[in-house]
């Protein structure tokens, strides 16, 4: 049997599988990408052991366990965590803070199933303190480049160039499935806050292993939706070189409309099907609209929000996307725009490059290149 691990950098690095005995309950406030949660007891399970631990002790809550999953319940179990180890010989099993579920899953799996599997000695607890240092470390230690624009310039995509190679970066917004803007909830729901910041620090930790002398990474404000970035990181965002990259206005319409009106609602239809798909679709960009009426003025809201009515309206009766361009054109040039151009101004000093999409994608690569 491979022997059981704290060696968390290694872990994380290689990507090794992880079966997660926590309850569903612990699961759901934060779990590691790609773990799958194979709980040893369920959460009223859990919360009648907890329960008899605070008035009897110990020894009656792990009897009382014993006793809750056994007979047909504990087999059905122990072949889920059988079937999952043998799929995943390279994996381990963690339990909160390592200690006597992961022990009683490993021992259970042993005597039922002749089935000997390493575990995560400190668990979820200790891996998740190693996640959270670094963080820390990568805010206090990494070389940051952070790509600015106007809104529609093509941020992710070109980030996500610069992931495919060479070069590195990290996908802020992918991490947090969110766009950053007004409009840019998707269709799937964010990730919970503790699920955010195990990724990104994971996809970090990857990256500087990688040996990149620098990361690059798309200029977000604290919150990227209802996500926020830890705090060391966020500000070491606000103190390191911009980069600044420019687009014709025609193009970042057009980025827009690809983005956020194709994109989206074809997202939305793939989850809940054209008519329900739409219809959702619709509200979340009415409500996207809403949610900056005061900023917008009432003259200036009720106007884009005719003209996102009359597209809608079009889309959904023949399927052209056109009559959106005149939102989109409108929030750019009268919101957005002027925002970021303010923003831009007052952070000129921080900028080190500006240029196109192909003189930035070779810039940020040369910085960047391992």
């Amino acid at each position: 049997m491979r022997e059981d691990t704290a060696d968390f950098r290694q872990l994380f690095l290689s990507g090794a599988p992880l079966l997660d005995a926590r309850a569903p309950a612990e699961f759901a406030r934060g779990a590691f990408p790609g773990a799958v949660n194979l709980p040893l007891m369920d959460d009223d399970e859990r919360h009648q052991v907890g329960l008899c631990y605070q008035e009897q002790g110990q020894p009656a809550a792990i009897a009382l366990g014993h006793r809750l999953v056994s007979g047909e319940l504990r087999a059905a179990r122990v072949a889920a965590w059988a079937s999952f180890a043998r799929a995943h010989p390279d994996g381990y099993l963690y339990c909160f803070r390592g200690g006597l579920r992961s022990q009683i899953v490993q021992q259970w799996l042993r005597d039922d199933a002749g089935v000997a599997y390493p575990r995560v000695t400190g668990g979820y607890k200790a891996m998740r303190s190693f996640l959270i240092e670094t963080l820390d470390a990568a805010a206090a230690e990494c070389n940051l480049l952070v790509l600015g624009g106007l809104t529609g310039s093509g941020k992710t995509e070109l980030i996500t160039e610069l992931i495919a190679g060479p070069g590195a970066a990290v996908d802020l917004e992918g991490h947090a499935r969110h766009r950053g803007s007004s409009f840019g909830k998707r269709a799937v729901a964010q990730p919970a806050q503790i699920d955010f910041e195990n990724g990104m620090a994971i996809d970090l930790l990857r990256r500087r292993a990688a040996g990149h002398p620098a990361l690059a990474v798309e200029d977000e404000g604290r919150y990227i939706g209802g996500r926020n970035l830890p705090r060391p990181f966020y500000l070491a965002m606000q103190a390191a070189p911009l980069v600044w990259l420019e687009e014709p206005f025609e193009a970042r319409v057009n980025r827009v409309l690809e983005d956020y009106v194709l994109g989206l609602s074809g997202e939305f239809m793939a989850a809940l099907g054209e008519q329900a798909g739409f219809a959702a679709y619709a509200g979340r960009l009415r409500e996207a609209m809403a949610a900056i009426a005061a900023r917008l003025g009432g003259e200036r809201y009720a106007r884009l929000a005719d003209l996102l009515e009359q597209a809608l309206a079009r889309q959904a009766e023949s399927g052209d996307t056109g009559l959106h361009q005149g939102w989109i054109a409108v929030l750019l040039s009268q919101y957005y725009d002027p925002m970021y151009a303010y923003q831009r101004e007052q952070r000129e000093a921080r900028i080190v490059f500006r240029g196109g999409r192909a003189a930035v994608l070779d810039y940020l690569r040369e910085r960047t290149r391992a």
